[in-house]
């Protein structure tokens, strides 16, 4: 029978896959291509980074099942149609996308094989429910989270599916190297760092999940908010490159919740959260270049790279609970989702400006970057976004850490300057960053670039001059 290719994209996983089922049941030896494409070419250091290392570890999946990763680069419609004709393949199966990045791609793809009498088709999986699918009762989309999680809490979710076996084809095209990609160059020494915190693979995946379930769930709604403790799932570095699925997360929530986990129906409420922001997406995909709400591009928020901004990315505003969180994010990929809102707050607001600084910021720097969630959550939290009410909302983060942080943990971990003995991570942070920014943890701890009162008072004044 004639082969059929699945276009591996962020579902980086074998077990659970209903692309990669989808291909099996096309009937043919399957081909599992990953192509290094525009949209792909495009991602920031840390993103394509992590990105490869899933890709290298569904590479070694693959090949323990007694089959193949092919590798090819270049223009996504041009990789495949190439392929299609060396392989005689007439079926090709992929990941439905969302982004306006991704579906323009997607449909370019579509179109130039359909041309060519390929059966070329998308199959749903990145997601709960489809975007078109919930509906409020006057048949539009939500645009208020709450009433979005009332709508979709009763819905059913798939099934999880088994592993397959996978038909392999007799001759097998030729792929690039990853190591010739070299997707961990402009990481620097960052890698190094950075690398001791990733968490890769399906497997791993589904233990940390595991792990969660039995260990922290019950506690999560009380406990997630405290970013010096270890409270939360940490798998949106897992869901940003589909190791493991929404629908896995969203099950093992549900069963944690019957068996009295008070914690599971939070958790359920989060997984809920990225699926609002990726439904956002969908119905209006200018969220992620222009501002959500109509009127808030006439805002008056600085776009220009000034010394507080750089002092900003560099975690060395003085302010410590903002400062922490940039250099746990440079440290671990990550940061904790208390601390985002805080980072992103006071970006947009006590130094007004713009969230999009922030966003292509948080893009280049995060091994969980994902292109719905990022734009939501730093329009929400300027203001401009979904759901952003009061919009006029200025966290101060000196209270912040003192109301999540009160013993200093999460201070300590991440900021060297002024400790005695510093820790592992708070040293790690200058092993990360660029050298050529000359920071070192004998330099003395900066002061405030901004009075809160004053950057606060400043904010006010300028969301209630808007005239929009």
């Amino acid at each position: 029978m004639a082969p059929v290719i699945w276009w591996v994209r962020k579902d980086l996983r074998i077990g659970d896959n209903p692309v990669l089922m989808a291909a099996v049941a096309a009937g043919g030896p399957v081909i599992p291509v990953f192509v290094l494409d525009e949209v792909f070419e495009t991602y920031g250091a840390c993103p394509l980074w992590r990105f490869g290392l899933g890709v290298e570890k569904l590479a070694e999946a693959l090949k323990a099942k007694g089959t193949r990763l092919v590798l090819r680069r270049g223009k996504a419609e041009d990789v495949l149609a190439s392929l299609v004709a060396e392989t005689g393949a007439t079926t090709v199966r992929w990941g439905r996308a969302y982004d306006p990045e991704q579906v323009a791609r997607d449909t370019a793809v579509k179109t130039r094989l359909e041309k060519t009498g390929v059966d070329a088709k998308s199959v749903a999986g990145h997601l709960l429910y489809e975007p078109w699918s919930v509906e409020t009762g006057a048949g539009g989309y939500y645009r208020v989270y709450t009433p979005f999680w009332r709508s979709v809490k009763n819905m059913d979710v798939r099934s999880l599916e088994a592993e397959p076996d996978l038909p392999v084809p007799d001759v097998w095209p030729e792929g690039d190297s990853l190591d010739d990609w070299a997707l961990g160059s402009a990481m620097q020494r960052g890698a190094r760092v950075v690398g001791a915190h990733v968490c890769v693979g399906e497997a791993a995946a589904r233990d940390r999940l595991e792990a969660f379930i039995q260990t922290r769930v019950a506690d999560y709604k009380e406990r997630r908010d405290f970013p010096g403790e270890s409270a939360t799932s940490m798998l949106s570095e897992n869901l940003a490159w589909g190791e493991i699925s929404p629908a896995a997360l969203w099950h093992a929530g549900v069963r944690a919740m019957e068996d009295g986990g008070h914690g599971a129906e939070h958790f359920l409420k989060e997984v809920v959260w990225r699926e609002f922001a990726y439904h956002l997406i969908w119905h209006t995909p200018h969220i992620t270049s222009q501002s959500w709400r109509a009127g808030w591009e006439r805002f008056p928020w600085g776009e220009e790279e000034t010394d507080e901004v750089v002092a900003w990315k560099r975690g060395r505003t003085g302010e410590p609970f903002v400062d922490a969180a940039m250099r746990e994010m440079y440290v671990t990929g990550q940061m904790h989702n208390r601390a985002r809102m805080i980072v992103a707050s006071y970006l947009t607001k006590h130094l007004l400006a713009h969230w999009r600084i922030g966003q292509k910021w948080f893009e280049n720097c995060l091994i969980d970057w994902d292109p719905a969630s990022n734009a939501m959550g730093w329009q929400w939290a300027a203001g401009s976004g979904p759901d952003a009410a009061p919009y006029f909302r200025v966290f101060n983060p000196a209270t912040q850490l003192d109301k999540f942080d009160r013993d200093g943990a999460y201070r300590r971990a991440w900021i060297a300057e002024g400790e005695v003995r510093p820790s592992a991570t708070a040293l790690a942070y200058f092993e990360a960053v660029p050298k050529s920014w000359g920071l070192s943890a004998d330099d003395s701890y900066p002061e405030r670039i901004v009075d809160l009162a004053e950057g606060r008072q400043r904010a006010l004044a300028a969301y209630a001059a808007r005239d929009f």
